[in-house]
């Protein structure tokens, strides 16, 4: 999916919202788990009922994996009715890769051709030829890990190097990168404050932010600070909406919190005209 694509859905549905499906059988309603795949019917309910208020999902690969082969099929089938039924939908593997040469390409292929996802995570420490394979696929993204909302980010992220913050390092070197116009960069709702300096290097970068709803993230002082004139944020929540209800009206919770979600995000869109 193009950028400008992804522009068009946000203001046709008045959204900027990516709903998370970090599927977890322990979590979801224990009803399904005599389904022959609970995580695919759990994960098509969601999507059925929520597909009209958010413009992205954003399967965390690693619930996947977790649970081997049905876990992988699961996925697959997830993506193929996903491709099929909500074109329109951008689709983000958070699968957090970063190796180098041909194991990137492969990882890109796996994830861009096999599974047919418009962007993928990918972890910058290794540097450019980790991230630059990833990049080549065209109409692909690479959403690249800049400012993290977890605790540990204060770990090496804004530590100084040369007087500069790593991350700050991450952005202005990334932006060299080949096809570096295919760059997203994930930044924590947490971290809302920082992304004053965040625009000031990616100015027109979309930028991918988990955090708001169970992580404590704020909608408003995310936008305040860091949407564009082209919007420029993919808001993510995943607990907050999938798992509203562990009983039958499952889908039906988890809309109507992706529908207050919906509702803010609107208003802040208003505010940009």
């Amino acid at each position: 999916m193009t950028t400008q694509r992804l522009i068009e859905q946000i203001h046709l549905k008045k959204s900027f919202l990516c709903i998370g499906l970090d599927t977890d059988l322990d979590k979801i309603p224990q009803h399904l788990l005599e389904d022959e795949n609970p995580i695919f019917r759990f994960n098509k309910a969601i999507i059925d009922a929520t597909h009209h208020l958010c413009v992205a999902y954003k399967p965390n690969i690693a619930f996947y994996e977790a649970y081997g082969l049905l876990g992988w099929q699961a996925l697959e089938k997830t993506m193929t009715y996903l491709n099929k039924n909500y074109p329109d939908i951008f689709t983000i593997a958070d699968a957090k890769r970063g190796d180098i040469g041909n194991t990137s390409t492969r990882y890109a292929k796996a994830f861009f051709e096999g599974l047919d996802f418009d962007s993928i995570t990918v972890a910058p420490y290794m540097g450019k030829d980790s991230v630059e394979p990833f990049l080549a696929f065209k109409d692909r993204h690479t959403i690249l890990l800049a400012l993290t909302s977890n605790e540990g980010a204060y770990d090496f992220q804004t530590k100084l190097v040369d007087d500069k913050a790593l991350y700050k390092i991450v952005l202005e070197t990334s932006k060299n990168y080949l096809n570096s116009n295919n760059l997203m960069y994930v930044v924590g709702a947490t971290k809302a404050s920082y992304l004053l300096d965040v625009r000031r290097i990616v100015p027109d970068s979309f930028l991918l932010v988990p955090g708001v709803g169970a992580q404590g993230g704020n909608l408003s002082e995310v936008c305040k600070y860091g949407m564009n004139k082209n919007v420029g944020l993919l808001i993510n929540s995943s607990r907050g909406i999938i798992y509203a209800s562990k009983k039958e009206d499952y889908a039906q919770a988890a809309a109507e919190k992706a529908q207050d979600l919906q509702n803010q995000m609107a208003k802040e869109l208003e505010r940009l005209k």
